[in-house]
């Protein structure tokens, strides 16, 4: 091999070295990309479609401000009413029942022989016993309404076991009644006695066959938050 071909052959190993260093600095540079790219999309928060964020609180049932309904109803006329103002309201029902029940005969108060009118004339039998007489969250309730029939003037006395039962600090009750003739009279105030606690507004009666728009006109008057 002469001087000329020596040269020769060293240029092309030059050529092919500097190629491959080139081509080794562009993968390089690549994957420095890539890299720097994967590093970006890793450092940018994941999206779960849902934007709020989560609650530290449980969910819990009752909560404040709530309306309950309370009634005793003998003959259904103030059952009704009571439905009309917890649907009007969104308020929740609690229905007061005796544990025993009075019948059509024991509420036949034409009869003096009846149970009804046997515990008219003798005060002590009016202790009536309840299957229940408190409600469950009660402290979650801030108006209370309280229905009942008139027997006699005054509420029924099925009524008495659930007043005397619980304590009505802080919370506005509203009581209403229905009959077929007697008015409210003093049976609110009588109840507002004998609880002794809350505050107590006055009442409503509604006619027997009280409808949705009496008792929707009745609550509008009372201008509930």
């Amino acid at each position: 091999m002469n001087k000329n071909e020596t040269i020769k052959k060293g240029t092309i190993n030059m050529k092919k070295l500097t190629a491959l260093f080139l081509s080794l600095a562009m993968v390089l540079s690549l994957a420095a990309c890539g890299t720097n790219a994967s590093n970006e999309t890793s450092a940018a928060p994941e999206s779960t479609g849902n934007t709020e964020e989560p609650s530290s609180q449980p969910e819990t049932e009752g909560e404040a401000g709530g309306t309950l309904v309370v009634y005793y109803s003998a003959t259904g006329n103030t059952e009704q009413v009571a439905n009309y103002i917890a649907n009007i309201t969104g308020g929740d029902l609690f229905e007061l029942e005796p544990v025993e029940p009075y019948t059509s005969d024991d509420l036949d108060w034409t009869n003096d022989n009846s149970r009804v009118s046997q515990e008219y004339y003798d005060e002590s039998l009016r202790d009536v016993e309840l299957v229940a007489d408190t409600v469950e969250n009660w402290d979650s309730y801030d108006t209370i309404f309280i229905g009942y029939p008139i027997w006699w003037g005054i509420a029924a006395w099925p009524t008495d076991g659930f007043v005397e039962a619980n304590d009505f600090t802080g919370k506005t009750v509203i009581p209403f009644c229905t009959s077929s003739s007697s008015g409210l009279g003093e049976s609110g105030q009588l109840l507002a006695e004998l609880a002794g606690t809350g505050d107590w507004q006055e009442g409503m009666r509604f006619r027997s066959s009280a409808s949705e728009a009496d008792v929707q006109e009745w609550l509008d008057s009372l201008n509930l938050s």
